[in-house]
């Protein structure tokens, strides 16, 4: 790769390396670097590094160009406004989504060709309407690259290039999400010394919190927050015996 273009074979043909990563990258996968985060797709290209990020990649991007990728019939497909600022995309067929224009970046061949009057794509025979002559930005590119070998006469400068108004920011996630660590439990541990006035007094309400937390949670799933397989039968029985005394039982008449 020199100067962000990517060179292929001999004839010095000649691709830039943000083309190369719209039609190369994966789009609407979840982002593996915030896996755990919700709204996590990764629908955006940054030309600046070549790579797919999602929304709550933003902040290591924001001053980098940054383009929208959206789905459309299964496919992806970006603004042609956008695409305008980067690429000639005079011929290819665009189509319309939530009041916008949007062009297909890569080829969709149909299962079968058509015969017939009219137009047809130049790469994959998809039939099209007039006057286009290409079904996606890809196969305008392929064809560019067969027929005239480069692409620098259809490239254009944009220095910077930021999402559409309509982007929708996820929400502000809670502290614990975003630093993806577990809230702290309200458990408190039997053997945590625990602040107090009196340290007698303070030891006696914790005995009193442990006694009534083994009496809530009888069946063993847990003592003072932690995890145990049941309760002994020995705490059992001091546990009633506590409670109830010895039953004394009526003699015989």
């Amino acid at each position: 790769m020199i100067n962000g273009l990517f060179c292929n074979g001999l004839q010095g043909i000649q691709k830039p390396a943000w083309l190369e990563a719209l039609y190369t990258q994966k789009f609407f996968v979840s982002c593996s670097i915030h896996e755990t985060a919700k709204k996590n797709e990764k629908n955006i290209l940054c030309l600046d590094c070549c790579t797919s990020i999602c929304p709550h990649c933003l902040q290591f991007h924001r001053f980098h160009r940054l383009v929208q990728v959206r789905r459309y019939v299964y496919h992806d497909v970006v603004r042609l406004e956008d695409l305008e600022k980067l690429i000639d995309c005079s011929n290819v067929q665009a189509y319309t989504i939530n009041s916008a224009k949007v062009v297909f970046i890569k080829k969709r061949p149909q299962n079968r060709q058509f015969k017939g009057s009219g137009n047809y794509c130049t790469s994959c025979d998809r039939s099209l309407q007039e006057p286009y002559i290409h079904c996606s930005l890809g196969c305008k590119v392929d064809f560019l690259l067969k027929h005239n070998k480069d692409l620098s006469p259809y490239l254009r400068t944009c220095h910077s290039l930021q999402l559409s108004p309509d982007f929708l920011v996820p929400p502000d996630m809670g502290e614990d999400e975003m630093t993806n660590e577990t809230p702290h439990s309200t458990i408190v541990d039997c053997d945590e010394p625990m602040s107090s006035s009196s340290g007698s007094s303070g030891s006696e309400n914790m005995s009193m919190m442990c006694t009534e937390i083994v009496r809530k949670k009888r069946s063993g799933l847990y003592v003072c927050g932690r995890s145990v397989s049941k309760v002994s039968e020995e705490d059992m029985a001091t546990s009633m015996s506590r409670r109830k005394g010895i039953p004394h039982r009526s003699p015989l008449c």
